[in-house]
């Protein structure tokens, strides 16, 4: 445990678990990033601090002692919020508070908070609203105890299990209004990949472990203006802007919001209408924080979600970025000999930038090859067809013919 400098913030203290033949080291690195989140928050974390077990105690996740031992000491240390790096059950929730005496969220619960924040449209607001409601339902009985005790009967009747009830039906109402505006929100995106797909305008989408630089890589590509701060989740929103390459091959450019470890599952699902952009793309840039010590693990997270998903098998370019803050270069060397098609940069200096641009060249020749035609200046409603289903790079006229 560490303590750090009292500050006018919540308080946090970390709890995490090594189940089984797990290794420690694991736990360790997935409560670092749990702190990192919690700063993102806006907390302070205090103290941190695991148990190991085959399984989680069904009751309190943790053993009993163990909560009893943590929670003397975030009473000692002044803890506002106890932060367990997996998900807990209601009734593990409603138990470890119980035992704690302050508040206690679960990963999902940290998660949903720093998204709440960072949602700027309309379409992200809601997307988070829905999360969080589909996350409250079940929880509605561990934030009425108070009037539960209150209540009468066997079954806790009473004005409590009234007021409960209440608070079940109006969150379900706001689940169904929410989903139905997200569906219409999904169609327009619709219509808009299809007339993007009849102007015949191939779409890139960049994904990756969040805070791996997309936001960096997309203004350094595309001047977007987009958030790009180093924290996790500083984006949530979809961006799209066209890019053209040397060849004045014209294609569009998405940024989405990036992936994590054990990202909850109906979060995904309240995220379909962004991660749709990733699921109809073309292809995708996979971008990697490879100064990262476990840029291996992060890639594999990256992959499972996009199997979640239905977008993986596209044909994807590996961007290893950040570059600049490797200390050795003999990583990015054998990581290229297995991922061909890839490249090494540093989106914040712009190195390596033009050779990702020319293997974006390369993997767009096959979605439209260049030809040279030879045709009659009489030949007006061909030319005008051509002009219309593709891109004319290059053309010179003759007294008979156009090229």
């Amino acid at each position: 445990m560490h303590k750090v400098s009292p500050q006018s913030v919540e308080r946090v203290f970390l709890v995490g678990l090594v189940r089984g033949d797990q290794s420690v080291w694991d736990v360790e690195d997935s409560l670092g990033e749990l702190a990192e989140l919690a700063s993102t928050a806006g907390g302070e974390v205090v103290g941190s601090d695991f148990q190991k077990l085959e399984h989680p105690v069904a009751a309190t996740f943790i053993g009993k002692g163990k909560a009893s031992e943590m929670a003397a000491f975030c009473r000692e240390n002044r803890i506002d919020v106890v932060v367990f790096d997996d998900d807990l059950s209601p009734a593990q929730g409603r138990n470890l508070s119980e035992i704690f005496k302050v508040k206690v969220i679960d990963r999902t619960e940290l998660i949903l908070d720093i998204f709440a924040q960072r949602a700027r449209t309309r379409e992200g607001k809601l997307q988070i609203e829905l999360a969080q409601l589909q996350y409250t339902l079940p929880r509605l009985k561990r934030m009425w105890l108070h009037l539960s005790r209150q209540a009468g009967g066997i079954g806790g009747r009473g004005p409590g299990e009234t007021q409960l009830e209440v608070d079940r039906r109006r969150i379900q109402e706001k689940i169904l209004r929410i989903t139905r505006e997200l569906t219409g929100v999904r169609q327009q995106r619709a219509v808009q990949r299809h007339g993007r797909q009849r102007a015949h305008v191939p779409v890139l989408s960049m994904v990756g472990y969040t805070n791996a630089g997309k936001s960096t890589l997309m203004n350094r590509l595309t001047g977007a203006g987009v958030l790009a701060e180093d924290k996790l989740f500083a984006t949530l929103d979809p961006t799209t802007r066209q890019v053209e390459l040397s060849n004045r091959q014209v294609f569009l450019l998405t940024d989405t919001v990036g992936f994590i470890r054990k990202l909850p599952t109906h979060l995904v699902e309240s995220f379909k209408a962004t991660l749709e952009e990733v699921r109809q793309a073309d292809y995708l840039l996979h971008v990697v924080d490879v100064s990262h010590r476990h840029y291996q693990a992060q890639i594999e997270a990256v992959e499972t979600i996009l199997k979640q998903i239905g977008a993986w098998g596209k044909p994807v370019v590996m961007i290893f970025n950040k570059t600049d803050r490797l200390e050795n270069s003999e990583v990015l060397g054998h990581l290229r000999d297995r991922h061909p098609a890839s490249v090494g940069l540093s989106a914040l200096t712009g190195a390596g930038v033009e050779d990702l641009m020319q293997e974006i060249e390369i993997l767009l020749r096959q979605w439209r090859p260049l030809i040279r035609v030879k045709l009659p200046i009489g030949e007006a409603a061909l030319i005008a067809e051509i002009r219309r289903s593709g891109k004319v790079v290059r053309e010179r006229y003759t007294n008979k013919s156009a090229f």
